[in-house]
């Protein structure tokens, strides 16, 4: 299909909320890691998007894969039956020029005795020994002389973290065929400090239209949209667990929000091929 080529038939009209979205705290993604510093990125991926507003549920524990003994994400579980329900949630894209807070943390234990190890901090009280066996430590009881392997961690002790400051704004969209049967919340939390957002919502319903080249300013997840539209060029954000683009040139069927940002019809969490 040529870029010019309109496809029949149009796709059904389409519930589009707006959500507006005021950050009352510090929001703080790992989006980059360079060296001591954990930098946030000013969008908000519309996975964690989604988790936020309720609309998917992830158990308080999920078990390790007892193949690799690491936890295993639920992306497809968890985000599939918004697929069947013709839900759809995008990114967040950040108003204006972004301002950010810069904060330094130290998870050093505060001991008397301590010793770095192999990605982990090895700490023992009066009754311990701490012994090391190569690479590794062991905390041994000293009546027993019988103790655990220190178990190595991921957590950084000590670094400086990038956040995004409280006062920013954004905007997100849920696209959806028929109107959602539950409300959506006015206050979420967001990122590894669940902080406190405001969103203001607002509704309209929309029949798509079809555009040839149309400029989407607002940032969009590539791997979920519809296999009927064309991309042309756009500006690409290398972030996990989803890469975004932004300013995307796209020709396809296209809906039209209250603040005259067009958003491709038919986009899907494109989570099917996830294991």
């Amino acid at each position: 299909m040529t870029v010019n080529q309109m496809p029949t038939p149009a796709p059904p009209s389409l519930n589009v909320y707006r959500l507006d979205i005021e950050f009352c705290e510090h929001v703080f993604f790992s989006s980059r890691e360079v060296s001591e510093l954990f930098q946030t990125e000013p969008v908000i991926g519309n996975y964690a998007l989604t988790y936020a507003l309720g609309l998917a549920q992830s158990p308080y524990h999920i078990p390790a894969d007892p193949k690799t003994g690491k936890q295993r994400v639920r992306y497809k579980e968890d985000l599939t039956p918004l697929n069947k329900r013709n839900i759809y949630v995008t990114p967040a894209t950040l108003l204006g020029e972004p301002a950010f807070a810069l904060t330094e943390f130290n998870a050093q234990p505060d001991t008397y005795w301590f010793a770095f190890g192999n990605n982990a901090i090895i700490t023992r009280n009066d009754t311990q020994r701490a012994v090391k066996e190569a690479n590794r430590w062991r905390i041994v009881e000293t009546d027993t002389g019988k103790g655990p392997l220190v178990a190595p961690s991921n957590f950084p002790q000590h670094g400086r973290i990038k956040m995004l400051a409280r006062g920013n704004r954004a905007h997100a969209y849920v696209l959806c065929a028929v109107p959602l049967p539950e409300s959506l919340p006015s206050y979420i939390r967001l990122g590894k400090f669940n902080s406190k957002a405001y969103v203001h919502i607002s509704h309209q319903f929309v029949k798509p239209e079809w555009l040839d080249g149309q400029r989407v300013s607002r940032y969009l997840n590539p791997a979920d949209l519809p296999a009927s539209v064309s991309l042309g060029v756009y500006d690409l954000l290398s972030i996990h667990p989803a890469p975004l683009i932004h300013r995307a040139e796209i020709s396809g069927w296209m809906v039209r929000a209250h603040d005259d940002v067009w958003l491709p019809a038919g986009m899907r969490f494109g989570v099917e091929r996830l294991p």
